[in-house]
């Protein structure tokens, strides 16, 4: 079992390898039209579709998005029922498209109490997409960062793991984001200015950029805005800047 562990992208180091996004403002966008909330998370999932294209051709390497978290069962049981369905409606629509384009896609929450038809949705998109590498989406669904620490300590513990054993690294093995590496960059759409129990764990050293577009008016241009304000930011790790290379006076 191999996990990746914090560490600034590779390549160009002004580009991050992993982008993490919380979408936020699906039902507020669909308010301001007078609209059901759920219309807005129906444009939420084309808005996801174009993020996913520009990731790949910007040579983001991961993007991992919040779609459902383990505490919006609490939201109307209309709103819940239209985002299962959305869920189908998106498989239909996109997965051959995103198969084509080496997009992996990667189911990241807990599959407990979620339904048979979408359990087999899920791994519908998992089967079909599992051999690519050009982009890996993780959709967290029904996940909680809370949760996916206590499930990853609860396996370790099955695996016959001894508390003495029991490190960082042998812990992030267990972690439903082992897979990637951390995200190098989190966003979070729609202006809340919380991280709302998303990847508790792996946003440990993550840039944290908090934009007020709300999530269907997410584009080409409000990703490179959050693009270039990374570029711009050292990333230290705990560390200290590095000093300043001496020169030489001229004589």
């Amino acid at each position: 079992m191999t996990a990746f562990s914090a560490a600034p992208a590779s390549g160009d180091p002004h580009l991050p390898r992993h982008v993490a996004i919380v979408m936020d403002g699906n039902g507020r966008w669909a308010k301001k039209r007078f609209m059901p909330r759920v219309y807005g998370h129906k444009v939420g999932v084309d808005t996801l579709v174009n993020t996913v294209n520009a990731c790949m051709a910007r040579g983001i390497e991961y993007l991992t998005v919040y779609a459902f978290s383990s505490e919006n069962w609490k939201r109307p049981q209309d709103e819940v029922s239209g985002l299962m369905g959305l869920v189908h409606v998106a498989v239909a629509r996109y997965l051959r498209k995103m198969a084509q384009d080496g997009v992996r896609v990667v189911i990241v929450g807990d599959r407990d109490n979620v339904s048979d038809r979408l359990r087999a949705a899920w791994a519908e998109v998992e089967s079909t997409t599992r051999h690519n590498t050009r982009l890996t989406l993780s959709v967290c669904f029904n996940y909680g960062g809370r949760w996916d620490i206590a499930q990853a300590a609860r396996r370790a513990i099955a695996d016959g793991v001894t508390a003495a054993q029991l490190d960082e690294q042998r812990l992030s093995a267990y972690m439903a984001m082992a897979h990637a590496p951390d995200p190098d960059l989190l966003i979070r759409t729609g202006g809340e200015l919380r991280i709302s129990n998303f990847l508790l764990w792996q946003a440990a050293y993550a840039e944290l950029l908090f934009t007020p577009c709300l999530w269907p008016d997410f584009n080409e241009a409000e990703l490179d805005r959050a693009l270039a304000d990374y570029a711009r930011r050292e990333r230290r790790f705990g560390g200290v800047p590095a000093p300043a290379p001496m020169t030489t006076a001229a004589h």
